[in-house]
């Protein structure tokens, strides 16, 4: 694993990068830098790139600029956070507001899911924190570890890659700006609550859907836009967590287990936690 520190002077911009070179076994099992680095610009002009294996986040620590992307303009300001897939074409350019910007490229395995998860969730190439401090952090943590010598610094470039992702995905999607948005008909918080009390009862879509005076469709969509999954899902997730909680933490039967968290009698029971948690009631308590 070698990296290239690049400190460089153009006509447009002052950078520094490091070009990174991850492990065989980073690339293969990790979420891997391809670079990373900052750059001030000394006077206006575009960047454009298209088919990059990579992905993209860049932070604009100062100034302002434009981002094109899928077909669109996105004004960017200071503030701003980038996030997008550079296999598609891209270009940004900075004009009269000369811009300082701090970015990495990077690549994994799962990342292109963790991508989709991010657009099915309602994110944005573009997307403006309250503060964006801690991503500038993580940028400059991300340069620092990369210039290091540190012989596990593949598995530093993992968690902080990890944590990148982390805080990108926070804000993919805001539940509680979407539930007082106009087109909203129904808080989907006191639907989640609801959810939340009752979760070890036996609930049906028709059950919700009668209770919040809603449409079972509009119910469905709405909730998988803000949380990112289905009802059912979501309720299911709950009661395998409790019947982990009694298999480890009770004596209680596995039957009993199935009938408390509202799944269902023993066999039932055990074919539902098994396509989950892919052990069966018994071989979990057994192994835990």
């Amino acid at each position: 694993m070698k990296s290239n520190n690049l400190f460089t002077t153009s006509p447009s911009v002052q950078s520094s990068r490091i070009l990174y070179t991850p492990s065989a076994f980073a690339r293969e099992s990790l979420f891997h830098l391809q670079e990373v680095g900052s750059l001030k610009a000394l006077r206006g002009h575009t960047s454009r790139r298209e088919g990059l294996r990579s992905f993209l986040c860049f932070v604009v620590e100062s100034g302002a600029g434009e981002l094109q992307f899928a077909g669109k303009r996105y004004p960017l300001e200071t503030g701003d956070v980038v996030f997008l897939d550079c296999r598609k074409p891209y270009a940004h350019a900075t004009y009269k507001q000369l811009w300082s910007l701090r970015w990495c490229h990077f690549s994994g395995e799962a990342i292109p899911a963790i991508y989709e998860k991010y657009l099915s969730r309602g994110g944005q190439p573009v997307f403006h924190p309250e503060d964006a401090a801690p991503f500038s952090q993580i940028l400059k943590a991300l340069y620092d570890t990369a210039s290091s010598e540190d012989y596990i610094r593949d598995m530093r470039i993992h968690s902080q890659l990890s944590v990148l992702l982390e805080r990108i995905m926070s804000y993919s999607w805001n539940p509680d700006s979407a539930a007082e948005h106009p087109a909203s008909r129904v808080d989907i918080r006191q639907i989640k609550a609801f959810l939340d009390e009752h979760c070890m009862e036996k609930l049906s879509l028709a059950d919700l859907a009668r209770t919040f005076y809603v449409d079972k469709s509009y119910l469905c969509r709405i909730f998988k836009d803000n949380y990112g999954t289905t009802v059912n899902h979501y309720l299911l997730s709950r009661k395998i967590t409790e019947a982990k909680r009694l298999l480890r933490f009770s004596d209680k039967s596995v039957e009993e287990i199935g009938l408390l968290v509202g799944i269902g009698e023993g066999a039932y029971f055990s074919r539902v936690f098994k396509k989950v948690e892919g052990v069966s009631p018994r071989e979990y308590r057994k192994l835990w």
